[in-house]
């Protein structure tokens, strides 16, 4: 049935699959409770490899993760493109769930900031009340972690310039701006790779050395997901999905990268310039 909208004249007709309501209630579906195991393995895998050397959990683990996401994202691209269930009312709902999730992603790294807080402005006698603490070799700012800077403020202007010619229905700067935002996305994980593996210090060395690599570690992964998210929306602009007014989900892709954005200016600005 489609029922017309009572929100005022001219208000759009919505078809709502046989509902009296335009809401659209979520079939069940494997890929939640899949996700929770697979957070879960990837936890336990990640410290067995911090403090056993074993690896192959937090891989297993690590796969889940990917499998979950190939798996639900396609679950949601058939509901938004070829089942017409994300109508306008069901638009707004996805908008404040991605903002709280976000939201709930700042307090996250919240966490990681107050950690490296807490030791840096109240250094313990342990290491002998100087912060970094003695022996430690910092990273130079203006090198690496400058130059990533860069590279993520560059990713946020491709992302946007992607934003606006989807919007003004030019499929052809939208792939542009997509391709160049997935290949800075790329090479500030391959940046801070590099990174990390010519760090003066190792991960178990004392609280600089866990704070900085939980703190910028997590964003690393975080950056990685951002990556593969932009990926999936690359292919489905090339496949035709996204239109002017119906695009959410490069939508909460474009939010979520420009958080990733975001939290690494607090990173350099905090940890690697004021806390050098």
């Amino acid at each position: 049935m489609s029922p017309q909208g009572d929100t005022g004249a001219g208000a759009a007709q919505y078809d709502y699959h046989g509902h009296k309501h335009p809401y659209h209630l979520v079939d069940p579906s494997p890929w939640p409770a899949i996700g929770a195991v697979s957070a879960f393995v990837l936890t336990v895998g990640a410290v067995l490899y911090m403090h056993e050397d074993i690896a192959w959990v937090m891989i297993l683990g690590f796969v889940g993760i990917l499998a979950t996401m190939a798996g639900w994202f396609w679950d949601v691209i058939q509901e938004a493109e070829f089942k017409g269930f994300h109508n306008p009312v069901v638009q707004v709902g996805m908008r404040y769930g991605m903002a709280l999730f976000i939201a709930s992603e700042v307090m996250f790294f919240v966490a990681w900031f107050w950690a490296y807080f807490n030791a840096a402005l109240f250094p313990t006698p342990q290491i002998e009340g100087v912060w970094p603490p003695p022996g430690v070799q910092t990273f130079d700012p203006w090198d690496l972690p400058f130059l990533n800077t860069l590279i993520l403020l560059m990713s946020g202007v491709t992302v946007t310039w992607a934003h606006h010619a989807l919007r003004e229905g030019n499929r052809k700067h939208l792939i542009q701006g997509l391709g160049l935002t997935i290949f800075l996305g790329i090479c500030f994980t391959c940046v801070q790779a590099y990174e990390y593996g010519h760090a003066a210090f190792g991960f178990s060395e004392g609280i600089y050395p866990s704070t900085f690599f939980m703190a910028t570690g997590f964003h690393g992964f975080h950056v990685l997901v951002g990556t593969i998210f932009l990926i999936v929306c690359f292919f489905r602009a090339r496949a035709g999905h996204f239109t002017p007014d119906h695009h959410f989900g490069f939508e909460a892709a474009a939010w979520y990268w420009h958080f990733v954005d975001v939290v690494w200016l607090f990173l350099f600005c905090c940890i690697y310039w004021w806390g050098q």
